[in-house]
C-alpha cells in the first residue's frame, strides 16, 4: 500500500485548485452567473411589482366605482409582492451552503406569486390587462431562471459540494494556524513577564529578609524572638494557676468575697491573657502577683473555688515557691529587661526609618504578587486555548483528508505548516 502523500495546509490548497481546477472553476464560474442572472430576474420582478403599486395607486386616486375594488386588490397583491421579493438577496460571495439556500427562498417565494396570480388575477380582470401581462411575462422569465438555477444545483453544482467545503476547510485551517502562532506569541510573553515578576518578587523578599536582620530594627526582631520564648516560659511555670486564676477571676466577677482590689483584679485578668506583658509590668519581687497569689491560697484553703484536690495540691506548691522562694526573681528580670530593650528600639530613629523602608518594600511585593497572579491567570487560559486550537486544527485535517480520499480516491496527509 502506498504512502498518502504530504501537504502542509499552505501547499494542500495550491496542489488541489491544480488537481481539481478544470472540474471546479468552470462549475463555480457557472455557479456566479446564475446567480447574476437571478438577481437581475430579481430586481425586474422587483420593478414590475413597483409598476403594479404605482398603477393601481392611481386607479385607486380616481375613485372610479367600475375599477376601485380591483385596483384595491391589485395594489394589495402588489405591496405583498413588494415585500416578498424585497426579502430575496443574492450572495456576494457564491458558495454551495448560500447557492442552495437562494434556490430554496427563490423557489418558495415564486409558488407563492403563482398562486396568489391564480386566485387573484381572475377577479382583477378585464381591468390592468396590460400591466397584469407585463407583470406575468416577466415572472415567467423569472421562474425560467430559477428551474435553471435548481436544475444547475441538482446536476452540476452538487458535483463540486464536498470540494467546495474542502476548500472553505482549508481556509479555516489557515485562519487556525494564523490564530494558534498568535497565541504561542502571547503564551511566550506571558511566560517572560512571570519569570520576570518571580525574579522581582524574590530581590524584593531578600531585600526585606536583609533589612529586618540589620542593625536595630535586627536587634528587635532577635528581641520580639527573645520575647515570643520568654511568653512560653512565663505560661509553663504559671500553667499550674490557670485554672485557679480562671475560678479566682470568676469568684470576684459575681462578687462572692475573693477579697481581691481593682488593681488586683485587673493584673490577675493581665495574668490571663497576656502572662508575659502582665510579669514584665512588675515592680522588682512582683508585688502585685504576690498579694494575688496570697489571696487565692487563702480561697484554695477555705474551698470556695472548689478545685480537685491535685489541682489545688500543685497549685499551692507553685504559690510557696514564688512567695516564699522567690522562684520567679530572674524570669521577671529577663521579662523586665526584654521589654525595656523592645520600647527603646521601637522608638529609635533608625528602626522608624528602616521600618518605612520595609513597608515600602511590602506594599511592592504585594503589587507584584497581584500581578504575578494576574499573568498566570491570563497563562491558564492562554495554554486552554491553545488546546482547543489545537484539537479544531486537527479535526479539521482529518475532514481535509477524508473529504479528498471521497471525491478523488487519494490519500494524503496534511502536515504542520
Amino acid at each position: 500500500m502506498s504512502e498518502p502523500q504530504k501537504f502542509s495546509s499552505k501547499e494542500v490548497k495550491v496542489w488541489l485548485e491544480r488537481e481539481t481546477g478544470s472540474l471546479f472553476n468552470p462549475i463555480h464560474a457557472r455557479a456566479r452567473k446564475q446567480v447574476e442572472e437571478m438577481g437581475k430576474s430579481i430586481n425586474n420582478l422587483a420593478e414590475t411589482s413597483k409598476m403594479l403599486l404605482d398603477n393601481s395607486a392611481k386607479e385607486i386616486d380616481k375613485r372610479n366605482m367600475k375599477t376601485y375594488k380591483r385596483a384595491r386588490a391589485l395594489n394589495k397583491l402588489a405591496k405583498l409582492w413588494t415585500e416578498r421579493i424585497r426579502q430575496l438577496n443574492t450572495p456576494e460571495k457564491v458558495t454551495y451552503e448560500n447557492f442552495s439556500k437562494l434556490v430554496q427562498e427563490t423557489q418558495k417565494a415564486f409558488t407563492l406569486i403563482d398562486m396568489d396570480i391564480r386566485v387573484y388575477f381572475p377577479r382583477i380582470s378585464p381591468f390592468f390587462i396590460l400591466d397584469r401581462r407585463k407583470f406575468q411575462a416577466v415572472f415567467e422569465k423569472a421562474k425560467l431562471v430559477q428551474r435553471d438555477l435548481e436544475n444547475f444545483q441538482t446536476k452540476e453544482y452538487v458535483k463540486t459540494k464536498t470540494l467546495e467545503e474542502t476548500y472553505q476547510l482549508i481556509d479555516e485551517l489557515s485562519t487556525l494556524e494564523r490564530q494558534l502562532a498568535e497565541l504561542s506569541t502571547t503564551k511566550l510573553r506571558v511566560e517572560t513577564e512571570i519569570s520576570t515578576v518571580q525574579k522581582a518578587i524574590a530581590e524584593t523578599a531578600n531585600k526585606i529578609a536583609s533589612l529586618k536582620t540589620m542593625g536595630e530594627i535586627g536587634q528587635l526582631s532577635q528581641t520580639g524572638n527573645e520575647i515570643e520564648t520568654l511568653t512560653s516560659e512565663v505560661k509553663h511555670r504559671l500553667q499550674y494557676l490557670q485554672k485557679p486564676f480562671i475560678k479566682l477571676q470568676a469568684l470576684a466577677a459575681h462578687g462572692s468575697g475573693s477579697g481581691l482590689t481593682h488593681e488586683e483584679y485587673t493584673k490577675l485578668v493581665q495574668y490571663l491573657e497576656n502572662p508575659f506583658e502582665a510579669l514584665s509590668t512588675e515592680e522588682t519581687g512582683c508585688p502585685l502577683l504576690k498579694q494575688i497569689l496570697e489571696k487565692l491560697r487563702r480561697n484554695i484553703v477555705e474551698d470556695k473555688l472548689k478545685l480537685k484536690p491535685e489541682k489545688a495540691r500543685k497549685a499551692e506548691q507553685v504559690i510557696d515557691n514564688i512567695i516564699n522562694d522567690d522562684s520567679l526573681a530572674a524570669l521577671h528580670k529577663q521579662c523586665k529587661d526584654a521589654m525595656t530593650r523592645k520600647t527603646q528600639l521601637s522608638k529609635s530613629e533608625e528602626v522608624a526609618a528602616t521600618q518605612k523602608d520595609l513597608t515600602k518594600l511590602c506594599e511592592h511585593s504585594e503589587t507584584l504578587t497581584r500581578k504575578r497572579g494576574v499573568l498566570e491567570t491570563e497563562e491558564i487560559t492562554t495554554n486552554r486555548n491553545c488546546q482547543e486550537i489545537a484539537e479544531k486544527i486537527r479535526n479539521v485535517k482529518r475532514e481535509i483528508e477524508k473529504n479528498v480520499l471521497s471525491f478523488m480516491d487519494l490519500k494524503i496527509t496534511v502536515t504542520e505548516t
